[in-house]
């Protein structure tokens, strides 16, 4: 089993910074509420200097998604859309212990956290451009098909595990109560964002030994290494 991203990627976005890692042993009998909070409160405290489309990790999603041929305003990277709702509710829903705190910490670092049920994906997953003949399910439960050159996760099964890069999940591979493990993903483009993602990395292991196991030690991959065995 491993992750990468394809090499047409690495060469369209080549500010590309990933960071990964794989856990076992996770639960939903577990209370996240206290970190999730913390973490909500570094959001709370950046939104108070200006909007989310103002942060510089969402302004370069902004331009990836534009290079992409997507209307920003119309498709927003997973981050901004959580900031959104974050600014204008002051919370976000609670779904799953492990997905309240990736949202969290997603919105603290304003950086795309996608946690995915590794028993659910037809290893290899890669981030890569569509054929245009690959499955997605919807939370809804419906099946769409990405258009050639979307850039999506898929499996070697050819199921899209993501669409628009980090605009929207499938259901299928969704964390929920019957989840034990999972590979959870970062990527960022901006100026900092090595720096940024191991520090995100660090956090999101430190939580996941907090409440559940240690996880396998995170990877930050490059072009030069782009592949995470899990």
């Amino acid at each position: 089993m491993y992750f990468q991203h394809s090499a047409d990627i690495w060469r369209d976005f080549p500010a590309l910074v990933p960071g990964v890692l794989y856990a076992g042993g996770i639960t939903s009998d577990v209370s996240t509420g206290p970190a999730v909070d913390r973490f909500a409160a570094i959001a709370k405290s950046r939104l108070a200097a200006g909007p989310e489309s103002e942060l510089p990790e969402i302004q370069a999603w902004r331009r990836a998604f534009a290079a992409m041929g997507l209307k920003p305003t119309q498709y927003r990277c997973a981050p901004e859309s959580l900031l959104r709702r974050f600014r204008k509710e002051g919370s976000l829903p609670r779904l799953h212990p492990l997905v309240d705190l990736c949202n969290a910490i997603s919105i603290a670092f304003a950086i795309p956290v996608a946690a995915l049920d590794a028993a659910q994906i037809g290893w290899p997953l890669e981030v890569r451009y569509a054929a245009g003949d690959e499955d997605y399910l919807t939370f809804g439960g419906d099946i769409e098909h990405p258009a050639a050159g979307e850039v999506i996760f898929a499996d070697q099964a050819g199921q899209a595990h993501a669409r628009r890069w980090t605009n929207r999940q499938s259901g299928r591979s969704a964390v929920r109560g019957t989840t034990t493990n999972v590979l959870i993903v970062a990527e960022a483009l901006h100026e900092s964002a090595a720096a940024d993602v191991t520090e995100l990395m660090a956090a999101v292991t430190g939580e996941l030994t907090a409440f559940w196991a240690a996880p396998s030690p995170a990877a930050v991959l490059t072009a030069a290494a782009p592949r995470f065995a899990c």
